[in-house]
């Protein structure tokens, strides 16, 4: 992992954000949703300068930081995201409207596990953004694949998980549960032959995952 200081220093070379990002950013800390680490979100978003995806599936709102984020940065992409907790899917709503992107991000409301039947009526997609319950990455990265399209990319945040899947033992319980899980995911990750997959070190952890 980056220490704090790196970590301060890159952070300080970042572009000037919109004031709505910042007040998101302000919000998710106070309220402790979490949303992408800072280095970590300019990553992914070079990643999709890179491929300029015309179609995302995020699976994970919160309160639709990471999405208003990627379609600020790619303008022309249509964006399917999926939220199970009622108030952040109502804050994402509002944010996006203020945002004045209603009409390229469409949120849908529900558990992902669930909702594969309204996302799959919007694909192919040509990214797939896993950033929702931990202990479920396999199965979202199995119920939703399926949609991608040829060359697309699959995105996993938090897969370092502060750390902890690489010293589960200075963990409390329930966190060790979480990191055994997040380490099985990465494990399982790199196994998929149909799928190139590598793991930056930055933000909270990013999988990325070509498809073949």
């Amino acid at each position: 992992m980056i220490s704090n200081e790196i970590t301060d220093y890159v952070e300080g070379l970042i572009g000037k954000r919109t004031e709505l990002v910042l007040e998101m950013e302000k919000f998710a800390k106070e309220h402790d949703v979490p949303i992408m680490e800072l280095i970590g979100m300019e990553t992914m978003l070079t990643l999709l300068r890179m491929k300029q995806p015309k179609k995302i599936l995020e699976v994970g709102t919160a309160i639709g930081y990471s999405a208003i984020r990627m379609a600020q940065e790619l303008p022309r992409v249509e964006i399917v995201t999926i939220e199970r907790d009622k108030e952040r899917y109502e804050k994402a709503l509002e944010y996006i409207e203020r945002a004045q992107l209603s009409n390229r991000i469409n949120v849908l409301y529900g558990d992902a596990l669930e909702q594969q039947g309204q996302a799959g009526e919007c694909a192919p997609y040509d990214c797939i953004f896993i950033d929702a319950a931990k202990g479920q990455y396999q199965k979202f990265f199995e119920l939703y694949t399926p949609f991608l399209s040829k060359q697309g990319i699959v995105i996993s945040d938090n897969v370092l998980f502060k750390g902890f899947v690489a010293k589960e033992e200075e963990a409390s319980k329930r966190t060790r549960k979480i990191a055994m899980k997040i380490r099985h995911y990465n494990e399982w990750l790199f196994e998929q032959v149909e799928y190139d997959t590598t793991l930056l070190p930055v933000g909270d952890g990013i999988a990325v995952s070509q498809k073949r």
